[in-house]
């Protein structure tokens, strides 16, 4: 297990295969929707195979666990970001409505400078990561893991709360002993958090799962409420970019919105898309280059993301760097998330890479701490 968790085909093969899996277990699939999932699962049987050609892994778990930034150049920086980041969250709960308090519905409300807060509080998943990486201060490290896991409850922000909790789950492999089985209770009680959390807040959110109008099966229609969100979650995007693979619908719109910055709304939402289910609008991460490239240009797409996966796999192998590590749990995440929707090829994604490694430029340009004592002689 190990060794598959060092290789970057883990983080976007498998997770694609499972959700393909589940779509195939819980939906009675149209006639013509299965071509649709055999390309994506064939994308990620080809990201395998290259993996087990090319050479580039994570470190060694030794080298891994031996990363402390406390009382160093990167944590200074680092503990820096996160007091950015935390002044952005509590300006989004002062100055606007907290949906989970004051009405479910606000959380898709981004008016008045809304949306440039939410912008930089929506990187509170990396709060987590620097309480555990960058200070030995016990209060402080809990302070950070929980700002980082309470403030996307409070917003009712599903993807925030899978970001920090995945992010911290790698953190927490990462920095165990070479020598000792992985912790896999603290693991799973992470997903188990992560898991209810998505469950209760979807429900609060989007009401009750009966109002989803797809062909479901009765393996599906058996299962709990909670349960029913979470499959949908996993499967809806698989579905979707196979529904559009059979309609062979096109627009190229979606995917020019998401690169480009203020260039459109990226929302598929209350457009001309011919989905099955308009409340169930997304379409994995690769579903805009179907609808501009079609089936080539998703397969591309997939192959891109892998790239810039083992590109990520790459640098935190060749750096020691806090923030070579915080490009990988990015990218990890969003390759985790790309049979959802798109996370990898939008320009915050590429704007929170480029902002890492401005801070990694920063950190070693800055003195270090022998250099700041004073001299002996």
């Amino acid at each position: 297990m190990r060794a598959l968790l060092r290789m970057p085909s883990t983080y976007i093969a498998w997770p694609l295969l499972l959700a393909c899996a589940v779509t195939a277990s819980i939906f009675d699939l149209p006639e013509g929707y299965l071509p649709g999932l055999l390309l994506l699962v064939i994308g990620a049987l080809l990201v395998i195979a290259a993996d087990f050609i090319g050479l580039d892994r994570l470190p060694a778990w030794q080298a891994l666990r031996e990363r402390d930034y406390a009382h160093t150049r990167d944590g200074f920086v680092g503990l820096a970001f996160a007091a950015g980041v935390l002044l952005f969250c509590g300006l989004d709960l002062a100055l606007f409505p907290v949906a989970i308090i004051h009405d479910p519905s606000a959380y898709a409300a981004m008016e008045g400078g809304h949306e440039h807060i939410r912008r930089i509080a929506d990187l509170c998943w990396i709060l987590p990561v620097i309480g555990v990486l960058c200070t030995h201060n016990r209060p402080l490290r809990y302070a950070l893991i929980a700002a980082g896991l309470l403030f996307p409850v409070l917003v009712i922000d599903r993807n925030r709360i899978f970001a920090g909790v995945t992010a911290l789950a790698l953190v927490t492999v990462f920095r165990r002993d070479p020598a000792r089985p992985l912790p896999w209770r603290a693991v799973a009680g992470l997903g188990i958090v992560g898991a209810t959390a998505f469950s209760l807040l979807g429900m609060l959110r989007s009401g009750s799962v009966a109002t989803v109008a797809l062909p479901f099966g009765d393996f599906y229609k058996a299962m709990p409420a909670g349960v029913q969100w979470l499959l949908l979650y996993v499967s809806a995007g698989p579905y979707n970019f196979a529904s559009m693979i059979a309609k062979g619908y096109r627009n190229s719109d979606f995917l020019m919105n998401q690169l480009v910055p203020l260039q459109g709304s990226i929302a598929t939402a209350g457009t001309g898309i011919p989905l099955d289910a308009s409340n169930v609008n997304v379409g994995t991460e690769f579903l805009p280059f179907l609808l501009a490239w079609g089936p080539l240009g998703a397969l591309a797409a997939l192959v891109v993301l892998y790239l810039l996966m083992r590109w990520s796999v790459r640098r935190i192998a060749g750096s020691t760097s806090l923030f070579a590590l915080l490009i990988f749990l990015r990218m990890a995440y969003v390759c985790l998330m790309a049979p959802f929707a798109p996370q990898a090829f939008i320009w915050m994604n590429f704007g929170f890479i480029g902002l890492c490694l401005v801070l990694q430029l920063i950190a070693a340009w800055l003195p270090s701490r022998r250099a700041l004592l004073p001299s002996p002689y």
